[in-house]
């Protein structure tokens, strides 16, 4: 299906915009404790923020969106939450199916999967297989997800292929370990944001944002607005990404 052509929405050359975008949702529990409710309540605010700023990546031509939605270290937290959060997702999961289908958004999933729930992993797979067809943003949700994990997996898949006779050790580079990491076809961010004003990078694609240029704003994730976002993507087309070397002599 073809991409739609939206109107030019910022002050921004479209070739000045990042084509990934990857965010790390944070602020929930905060938004919600600072308007005395619980927690929960800053989850589901939250999601209502994902499908905003969703569509609006759809709209505006970028090609891929990266949210962290649930981190491998999220397992700690109290059990009720967790389970009001896997509701939630699956929730989301049937809900947006309509959204996505509308804005020709592909959808996927990153993280060790296996360890969700099976109600949510097939509402997962639902869904992935809904869009599959769809030729616009490709929106991923990171679930159960820690960078570490990830490259600690594909090692293990390395050194699996390696005792297998599959793979010559000699032949182990940085492209034979992106291969192996959870998608093969995800591409590095350009964009790093991060909502809640913390700043680190909290486990998230660690292999991936080696040259994402990062953007912290202290806005909670449930009050991260569409503007806020235009905020970023000016931010970002200001900026020379140099990868290590130097501008050229003028």
């Amino acid at each position: 299906m073809a991409r739609p052509s939206p109107p030019e929405p910022l002050p921004v050359l479209r070739e000045k915009l990042p084509r990934h975008v990857a965010i790390i949702m944070d602020g929930n529990g905060r938004w919600a404790r600072k308007k005395g409710m619980r927690r929960v309540f800053g989850h589901r605010a939250g999601s209502e923020t994902v499908r905003r700023i969703t569509t609006e990546c759809a709209r505006l031509g970028l090609d891929r969106l990266t949210l962290y939605a649930f981190s491998s270290e999220n397992w700690k937290r109290p059990k009720t939450e967790i389970a009001f959060l896997m509701r939630l997702l699956r929730e989301f999961l049937v809900k947006e199916r309509k959204t996505l289908m509308k804005n020709l958004i592909r959808f996927g999933a990153i993280g060790r999967l296996a360890e969700l729930p099976e109600a949510v992993r097939t509402e997962l797979a639902k869904t992935t297989e809904l869009t599959a067809g769809n030729g616009g943003l490709r929106m991923t949700l990171a679930l159960a997800y820690g960078g570490r994990a990830e490259i600690a997996d594909a090692a293990r898949r390395i050194a699996e292929e390696a005792r297998d006779g599959r793979l010559d050790p000699a032949a182990v580079d940085e492209e034979a370990v992106r291969r192996r990491l959870y998608d093969t076809e995800f591409t590095d961010p350009d964009l790093l944001i991060r909502t809640g004003g913390e700043m680190r990078v909290s486990n998230f694609l660690l292999w991936q944002i080696a040259y994402s240029e990062l953007y912290v704003t202290p806005v909670f994730w449930p009050d991260f607005t569409v503007e806020h976002l235009h905020e970023a993507l000016r931010e970002f087309a200001l900026r020379e990404r140099r990868y290590g070397g130097i501008p050229e002599a003028k």
